[in-house]
């Protein structure tokens, strides 16, 4: 058995430098690797080109290397709930690539499966298509879309083991799921790290052969974006 397991964070992010592309997990603050994106703003890496489906907000998760200017484009498909990301798009600090949110995932999930590229009706007809290749099929028009590529991806899993395997907790899924073997290198940080063949086949949502390091991650703070709770009747 293989096993993929490293001692912390600091392994599990060996070769990261200036100007690369990170593929960064979660949906909000939904399954982000916080383990993995604070070791990002410490080893203070820049010309970042990152995909992800937002940005967080300001003071956590992504939010933190937009603020320390780490970040020179987010390919992503929504703002989110964070100023420091509006502010820097619409004054062009940052380079901003906003993609409909089904083909953000679907160019993850194609490079996971060894796809060049793929066609899709969604953005037709709009800025989206701009410069690239339509076809028609069976009647209604698609637009070519290439698959995402990343030198790193990062993604945040519940339970892992030494193989590699990956069990997602609800919608923490998200994006970290399709992002697994999208990039050259998949690292995974988990909450709890179990010995290979301890996690059930039928659960495992990413088998081990698309992930080469996980590691236990700790400190998880696990923010909400946005909490609503029921008035005091």
């Amino acid at each position: 058995m293989i096993r993929k397991t490293v001692a912390n964070v600091k392994d599990a992010l060996k070769g990261v430098k200036d100007n690369m592309t990170f593929m960064v997990g979660g949906f909000g603050l939904c399954g982000i690797p916080e383990n993995a994106i604070e070791e990002l703003v410490d080893l203070n890496v820049t010309g970042i080109t990152c995909i992800s489906n937002n940005a967080g907000v300001d003071d956590f998760g992504l939010g933190l290397l937009l603020q320390k200017r780490q970040v020179k484009k987010m390919v992503s498909s929504y703002v989110g709930e964070n100023d420091e990301f509006e502010r820097q798009m619409l004054s062009g600090e940052l380079e901003v690539e906003l993609t409909p949110q089904g083909t953000l995932a679907e160019k993850c999930r194609a490079a996971q499966a060894g796809f060049p590229a793929f066609y899709t009706p969604a953005g037709y007809g709009t800025e989206v298509a701009e410069g690239k290749e339509t076809r028609e099929f069976n009647g209604k028009m698609y637009v070519l879309e290439e698959a995402a590529k990343a030198d790193f991806a990062f993604v945040k899993a519940w339970k892992g083991d030494e193989a590699g395997n990956l069990i997602f907790k609800g919608t923490a899924r998200n994006f970290n799921a399709v992002m697994c073997g999208a990039a050259t290198i998949t690292v995974a940080e988990v909450e709890e790290l179990l010995p290979a063949g301890s996690l059930n086949p039928n659960e495992i949502h990413v088998p081990g052969i698309f992930v080469q390091r996980i590691f236990q991650g700790k400190d998880y703070q696990k923010r909400i974006e946005q909490r609503t709770v029921r008035k005091k009747e």
